[in-house]
Formats: C-alpha cells, structure tokens, sequence
C-alpha cells in the first residue's frame, strides 16, 4: 500500500540551529550609520536597513564596509523577496571575493529559503557553499538541510547521501534516521526502512509519527498481528484521514489473518482516497462477507468493481458469480462467470468460470451469443477435459433448445460422434416442422425424409411419415402425398399420435383432389362417424362429403351431406346452404330451389356466394319461363357486383334471353355491353359470334364487319385450329408433361394472343412457371389474366400476383392489386390475404390510420390463424408507438406475445421488457429479456435492445457491475447495429461517471 501522500507536514527545524552563523569577532566601525542599519537589519526592519546600507556602501571609501553593506542589503533584498535580489547577491560576490562574508552568503540565503519552506531556492544555494571552508555545526546542519531539501524535491537517492551523513548525529540523528526510513518505505525496502525506523529514538517522533508508519510497515512485511497492535495503538491519536488508513491497514491483517468476521467492521471504517474506495477495496469487503457466508453483502461490494481487468477482479467476478446463484439469480451469475473467463490472470479459475458459464448458457440462454458457439469454444479450448462428453451433449441440446435444428443437423453430421441416430432422426423431425410452418415445404420435405432415413424411434418415423406427406400435399403432390399418408397409417406407432386421428381426412383430400371421388367418400365418411375428430374438421368433412356426391350426380346424399354441415353452425353455413339448393334443382325441383337460393340471399347478407346465388336465380327463372323475374335478377346481380365473374355471364345470357325472343334490337345491345365492358373474356367473344347470327339474321352483315374491326380482341382465325392448339397443350398438361406443356402453352399464346382461350392459356402457362419456381416470368402472365377485368381465374392470379409482389416486399407494385383482390375476393382467405397485406404496405408508407383500420378489419375475418392475428396486432403496436399512444402499445404486444413466434414473439418480449421498465417494474422486466435471450436468440437486433434495458434495470436495482459489464458487452458485441451500440455507449458513459464518484478505480472517460 502506497502511503506517499500522507507524508508529511513541514518540520521547522529552527529550534536545531540559529538564523546566522556568529562572527568570531564583533565588528566595529565607528561610522554611526552602518551600526544604526545593522541595528534595524537584527531588529528584522530589512526595508529601513537596506536604505541606510545602499547610502553607506555609496559613501565609504573602506573597502570592508562597503562589502558588508552590499551584503547586508542583497540580504535584506532576499528576505524582502524584491525583485532581483538573488542577482544583488550573486553580484556581491562577484564584485567582493576577498570578503569575508563570500562563503557564509549562501549559506545564509539557503538557510532563509530552507526556514521559509522554499526548499527549491534552498538547494540553488546549498549547491553554491564551499562545503570545504565550512565549521563542524555548519556543515552538519548543511548535510541535513541538503538531505531535507533534496528529500521534499523528489530526489531521494541524492537526499539519502546528506542524510546518511549526520545520521549518527546527537543534534539532526532521529530526524535524519527518519527521513531515511520513509525513503526506504516509499521505496517499498520495507526491512531497511522498519531498521531505520527502529534506531530512532526521540520520543516525540515516536509517539507523533512512527506508530502509522511502523503498523503500515509491518502490515506490509507480513506481521499483520504487530501491525493491528500498533495501528490500534496509533488509532486514538489520530486524525480522520490516519484513522481511515489505519483502519485499513487493521482490517486488511485480519483480512490476510482469515479472520474475516473481525476484519469487516474495520474495512467498512475505510474511507478510501479523497473519499472513494476502488476495486481492490470492495474486492476485500465482499470477500470477508462471502467466506462468512453473507452472500448478499458480498453481492453488494462485489458487483461496485468495475473495469477491473487484473487478477483481483477475476477472482472478485469469479465469487460474485458464485454468491449471485447462491441466491438463484442465474441471469447475473451467466454475466458475472462470463467476465472472469474472458481473464487470464488464472487459468484455473478461467477454466471453470467457462464450464460454469457454458453449463448457466445451456440452462436460461444466452443474450450475448449462441449457446451452442458458447459449448464449442469450451470445447476448442479444452479438448481433453473431463467434462468433455457432458459439454458435447449440452452442445446438441443447446441447439434443439434454442430451435437451431439446422445447425444441430449440421453438427451431427460433421460430429455423428456427439449424438445418436435417434437424436439425428428427431432434429431433423423438429427441423422439418419448423420449415413447414414456414411455409417451405419443399426444404421440408427434405428434411423428413433425412429423418426417415435415420429411423430408430417408431414414433418419431410416424410422425415424420406424416408431414412429409403434408408437405408433399401442399406442393400438390396429391399421389405421392396419397402414398405417405397410407404409410403412415399402415404404422402401429402411428395409432397411438394425435396426427393419426386426421389421417382419414387429409387421405380423404388426396383422394379429392385427384378426383377419385369414390374413394374420398369413403374416407370422408370415416371423418364424419368418428368420435375423435374436431368439430371442424367434421363440418369440412361433411362439405367435401357433398362435393364428392355432388360432381358424382348424387344428389340426394349431397343434399344430406350440406343438410348435416349446415346443422353444425361452421364458417361455410352459407356454401352448404347454397349447395344444398342447387342439389334440390338439380332433383327437378325448381319452384324450391328458387325459394331456396331467395332464402339464401336473405339469411346470408354478406356472403360471398350472393353474385353465384343471382346468377343461379337468374338461370332458373329462365329455365321456369319466368322470363322477367330472371331478367331483373341479372340486373340486380350487374347492378350489385359488376365486377364479379358473373357479370359478364349474366349481360351474355340477357343479350341470349332476347335473341331467342327476337328481341334483336335489345339482344345487341346487351351483347355489345358485354364487348364494351369485359373485353377479351370469354363471354366478350361469345357476345361477338352471337351478335353476327344477330346481324346475319337481319341482313347487317357490313354493320357487324364495321363494329367488329373496332375490336382488337377479335381476329378472324380459325376456331378449330385455335382449340385444336389449346387442347394439345392441355393434353401434355393432364399427362403431367409439364416443360412440354410449357412450350405448348407458349405456343398457343404466341399464335392466338388474343384466343378463345387465351386467359385461361396465360393463367396455365403462369400456374406452371409458379409451380417450378420460376416468378420473375410467371408474373407477367399473372397479371395479364387479372387485368382482363373479370373471369373464372382473375382472383387466383389476382391472388398470385399480390403474392409475388408482398414476398419481394414490394407494396408499391403491390397496393394497387391487393385492392382489387379485397373487392372481388369470393374466397374469404384471399380477402384476408389481402387486407392483411393492406394493412402491412400501409404501416410502410407511415399511413398509421389506415393500418390501424386494416388490422381491425383482419382479426374480424373468420378462422384466421394465430400467425395472421400476430401479424394484426403488431401492427396495431406499431402503428401505436410510431404515433405516440404507448397504452394501446402496451395492450396490443400483449396479445403478440400471446400468440406469435419467431421475430415477432422476440419483438413482443422487447417491448414486455420495455413498459415493465417504464413501470418501474425492473425485476420482472429482466425476467422478459432473459426470456428473449433464451427462446429467440436467433434475433440478434431484439436481443442487444432487450440487453439495453436489462442494464438500466440492474442500474436501477443497484447493480453497477452487472449494468456496466452488460453495456460493455452489448458495445463490443453489436457493432453491426449502429443504433444499439450507441445507445449502449451512452448509457454506460452516464453510469461511469456517476460510478467514479465513489470508485477511484473507473475512469469516466473509458468506454
């Protein structure tokens, strides 16, 4: 302990010898003036002296006197401290060498200097005497001067060579044995210094000065029982600051004694350097409370060390650790293990500081980096350690906990070592899952069937037979789907899985969509009679039940089918009762199957079907003769919905109505409202060819030329060569030939651009580029068909090109089509798709309140699913942030973190962290960042964010160490997100400043 600033009040050793070297003889002058100025000169009245002295030396004509006046007046020059005065007697000596007063002027002004404390000025003069013509007592005294002086400039190697020299000296021995011994001490010699110390022998520097010095002094030399006697010898005639240091230096022998209990009330007593202790000071304090078993006193001295980097402060963040899960606090234990075994001062407790850090890592996650790089530096670092397996299986753990199953696949398969096949098999189970919720079930797919190939455990094969037929199904890989489903249900393990009991149904759908429709009955009506299935999927059941019967002509049990679905209240109440009064037409009743589809229109306002429910009431009252009614109800059905794929119908089958009347006039003009409206569909060239057998009828046949050729749709080909064409195409089509279909499509295009069945032609050759991955050039043929107006593909490729659009993030493009999509989406999904889409290109463009408006009317659309309801909701708390209202916010992530995964969930648990700190909260907000760190490592950005507020909740709480280490940690780990690290850096620049105020060991200025 260095005690250099303790040192030392000015000791005036005047009492040691006389201001002036006595003359051998009085001298005598008989000039009056001279004796009456030397009189005032001895009286101390220097300005009255030196007057008479200059008037003197001008007017003497004897040499000795005028040499003394010039002396006598630099003197009083000196003690006057005139300017010049050194040079006054600098001159007397030069102009007066024979004088007798040369020699003693030095030493007279060193003298002066060394008495006023101007030790400096002393030494200029001390080094000027002739040490050679001086008396025994003046050089004893010059050697200690000189020792003194040189001493208080900081030169103690020249100053122990005045000093060693009157060492033994009755007069100037004890003080210079203790100026000796305080060289020794400073110089850290503390045996030389203690046997200088020891030879002294003034009682009033024994009793004043030496016990501090001798307890310090034997503290040092390892004799901490002397020095607690000395320093509680010394401790009442102390002042403040001797008190605190001799507390220390008693604490610390206890300290180094082991007896901790003794020693903590005296380090508890220090006060520290100018009022602040530093790291080694709370090191010792939460030490001694640590080793008594306090662990929450020593968490308190321990966690104030701060930018400790030495083998104090390693040990110190090593026992912090230690006493943090003493008390289950496991977060700051993970920081506190971390930071010691990023030091190297012991390799020791390096090593376990990593082993713990890794074993809390795996346990609650890790927000500084992956768990799994945490285990394979552990690793890398320690090959041969015998904690080795047990780490290599927390590393395949890590992985599957942190729901990285793609790099535990990874390391699986460089390591087959780490793991056995069965965990391989149900990684890249998990894996596969994980990708199909995603919506990638190619990559899916590819992982199941990884899994399969590693089958050890029978019901994880089950499982993984499972979803890779799902996969398979939503690629529209019906057949091989159809395959796997029917393997999976052949497996006895598979009996026993929740996934068993919807096999029927998703085998019942293969069948379906392969148009099998005997067997899909078969299977649906197993789903129907079940008793464990759910009720939607019963209610679904029974829909596609009739749909099979009902494409199969069997209308009676189709009738019964919807009659049972529609008893069941589900979401497609309306399409069962739709159905179901189509089925009763087509039993030959059409008087009910009008009152039917009128009901229909009634009971359901706002369904989807109303425009198929007119047209079809439209038909049937054509078909019952009731030419008006059906009339009207076309027009009701333009009127209402002009832009759905029935208008165009409805305006050609009027246009029909009255060309069958020979309603001419009224039938052309319905037909050319078709052309003028819905250009290029397949009712305007159907309106086309039935307007010329109007216009041939009537002997108009140039009228119709000239109208025709106005029509950039129309071209005079010839039909049969167009359908022949589009039918080759079709038929490498079904035979599933698709790159040959392709080019047939293509074909067809590039001969007929504007066709008989040109949309359905683009929509195809679309369908096929999608399907292959290709969207850049599926895109183009998407858009031609949306933007043909109406028709039965416009919202399958409305659809796919908001699709498109929004996966490139592209909602520029993209608006314009998700309105339409909204407007004339018959499919509830797809309008959901597109409001939910809405909503999201809104919040891009800043438009708060429209998105706000869209995700309300999102989480009013029926059966949506949790990820959709996420999505809503983080916008809702988005939108709510972005403009200020925090309390709708708060509400909103709530309900995100209720129901959302991945990104979203880490945002909803930053924000959770975010308003429990903002509530003053700070425990619990820890709780939701240590939640983030475990469950969404993966997103880094989330996880520094949530570190941020984690330190000011430990700040907070009064933990400076976990704050600063966490800040720092986010400073050197987050530079890849600029805002982060800044907001770090000026949080932890803040706590730095308001630390040092307490600590001398923080440097404010070091980040």
């Amino acid at each position: 302990m260095n005690r250099k600033n303790l040192l030392l009040f000015p000791i005036f050793l005047g009492a040691f010898f006389t201001l002036f070297s006595q003359e051998s003889q009085v001298f005598v002058h008989e000039d009056k003036d001279f004796q009456d100025a030397l009189a005032l000169y001895n009286n101390q009245q220097y300005q009255a002296a030196q007057t008479i002295f200059e008037k003197v030396k001008a007017n003497t004509k004897d040499y000795e006197t005028e040499a003394n006046s010039a002396y006598y007046s630099a003197n009083a020059a000196i003690r006057l401290n005139q300017r010049g005065a050194d040079k006054m007697m600098e001159d007397f000596v030069e102009r007066y060498p024979t004088s007798t007063k040369r020699n003693s002027a030095f030493m007279d002004v060193a003298d002066y200097y060394f008495d006023t404390g101007k030790y400096p000025y002393a030494l200029k003069w001390y080094r000027k005497v002739d040490q050679s013509a001086m008396s025994y007592a003046d050089e004893e005294r010059f050697n200690f001067n000189m020792g003194y002086a040189l001493y208080t400039s900081k030169n103690p190697k020249e100053a122990e060579s005045y000093l060693g020299k009157v060492s033994t000296s009755n007069k100037y021995g004890s003080q210079a044995k203790y100026y000796l011994g305080y060289i020794a001490y400073e110089q850290d010699d503390y045996e030389q210094a203690s046997a200088r110390f020891d030879q002294i022998t003034d009682p009033e520097l024994l009793n004043e000065k030496l016990s501090y010095y001798q307890a310090d002094l034997n503290f040092k030399l390892g004799n901490f029982e002397e020095a607690i006697a000395m320093a509680e010898k010394q401790l009442p005639k102390s002042d403040r600051k001797e008190q605190s240091e001799l507390n220390k230096i008693i604490g610390e022998s206890y300290f180094n004694l082991e007896r901790y209990q003794e020693a903590i009330p005296y380090l508890e007593k220090y006060r520290g350097d100018r009022g602040r202790l530093n790291n080694t000071d709370y090191y010792l304090l939460g030490y001694a409370h640590y080793k008594q078993g306090d662990h929450e006193n020593a968490i308190q001295q321990f966690n104030k060390i701060i930018g400790g980097t030495n083998g104090v402060s390693q040990n110190a963040y090593y026992h912090l650790a230690e006493c943090y899960l003493k008390v289950d606090k496991k977060p700051e234990a993970l920081n506190a293990f971390r930071n010691a075994s990023q030091m190297d001062f012991s390799a020791d407790i390096q090593k376990d500081a990593l082993l713990n850090y890794a074993r809390l890592s795996y346990e609650i996650g890790n927000p500084y980096e992956p768990v799994p790089q945490v285990m394979a530096t552990y690793l890398e670092k320690y090959p041969k350690d015998t904690h080795r397996t047990e780490i290599q299986e927390l590393l395949v753990d890590s992985y599957i906990t942190s729901k990285n199953f793609e790099g535990a696949m990874q390391l699986l398969e460089e390591n087959n070592s780490y793991a056995s096949k069965e965990t391989y098999q149900k990684v890249a189970f998990y894996r596969g899952v994980e990708l199909f919720l995603d919506g990638q079930y190619e990559a899916a797919l590819e992982r199941f069937t990884k899994s399969l190939k590693n089958a050890e455990n029978p019901n994880f094969e089950a499982r993984a037979l499972f979803w890779k037929a799902e996969s398979a199904y939503r690629l529209d890989r019906f057949e091989d789907a159809l395959t796997t489903f029917i393997q999976f249900q052949s497996q006895p393990a598979g009996r026993s899985l929740q996934e068993y009991e919807t096999s029927d149904y998703n085998i019942g759908y293969c069948y379906f969509k392969l148009k099998d429709y005997a067997q899909a009955i078969s299977h649906f009506a197993k789903v129907v009679n079940a008793t464990q299935i759910d009720d939607e999927r019963r209610n679904d059941s029974y829909l596609r039940l009739g749909d099979s019967y009902f494409v199969t002509s069997r209308y009676s049990l189709a009738q019964s089918a919807y009659e049972e679905a529609s008893k069941m209240n589900g979401p497609e109440r309306d399409y069962a009762a739709f159905q179901k009064t189509l089925c009763i037409g087509f039993l030959g009743n059409n008087d009910r199957k009008i009152d039917g589809l009128n009901e229909f229109l009634t009971r359901y306002p706002k369904s989807a079907l109303r425009d198929d429910a007119l047209f079809e009431l439209g038909n049937t009252y054509i078909q019952a003769n009731q030419e008006s009614q059906g009339l009207q109800t076309y027009d009701r059905l333009i009127a209402e919905y002009a832009r759905s794929r029935f208008a165009p119908s409805a305006l050609l089958r009027q246009g029909l109505v009255h060309y069958n009347a020979s309603r001419n006039d009224q039938a052309l003009d319905k037909l050319k409202e078709v052309v003028q409206k819905y250009p290029n569909t397949q009712e305007a060239k159907q309106a086309v060819a039935t307007a010329k057998l109007v216009y041939v009828d009537e002997g108009r046949v140039s009228e119709y030329a000239a109208w025709a050729r106005n029509l950039d749709f129309v071209e005079v080909t010839d039909a049969e060569l167009d359908n022949a064409s589009f039918e080759a195409a079709e038929r490498k089509h079904v035979e599933g030939k698709s790159e040959a279909a392709l080019r047939a499509y293509q074909d067809y295009i590039d001969g007929f651009p504007n066709g008989i069945h040109a949309l359905e032609a683009n929509f195809k050759l679309a369908q096929l580029h999608f399907a292959n991955g290709d969207k850049e050039r599926a895109l183009p043929k998407y858009q031609t068909v949306a933007n043909s107006g109406s028709g039965e593909f416009v919202e399958q490729a409305l659809t796919r090109v908001c699709e498109i659009y929004v996966e490139k993030q592209d909602y520029q493009n993209a608006m314009p089509y998700l309105l339409r999509l909204e407007g004339l989406a018959e499919i509830p999904q797809n309008r959901t798709f597109a409001q939910s889409n809405l909503m999201k290109g809104h919040y891009k463009q800043n438009e708060y309140k429209k998105t706000l408006e869209y995700a309300e009317k999102v989480l009013q659309a029926p059966q949506i699913d949790d990820r959709i309801k996420s999505d809503a909701q983080i916008m809702i708390a988005r939108s709510a942030m972005a403009t200020g209202d925090e309390d709708l916010a708060e509400t909103a992530y709530q309900k995100v973190k209720a129901i959302a995964s991945g990104e979203t969930a880490a945002e909803a648990w930053y924000f959770d962290a975010y308003f429990k700190n903002k509530n003053q909260d700070f425990e619990a907000s820890n709780v939701s960042v240590q939640k983030l760190a475990k469950d969404y490592s993966a997103h880094k950005q989330w996880g520094g964010k949530g570190l941020v507020i984690m330190a000011k909740n430990f700040y907070a709480l009064g933990d400076a160490f976990q704050a600063t280490y966490i800040l720092e940690s986010v400073v050197s780990n987050f530079s890849e997100f600029e805002n982060i690290q800044a907001e770090a850096q000026g949080e932890l620049a803040v706590i730095k400043s308001r630390e040092a105020e307490r600590n001398s060991s923080v440097d404010p200025n070091q980040n």
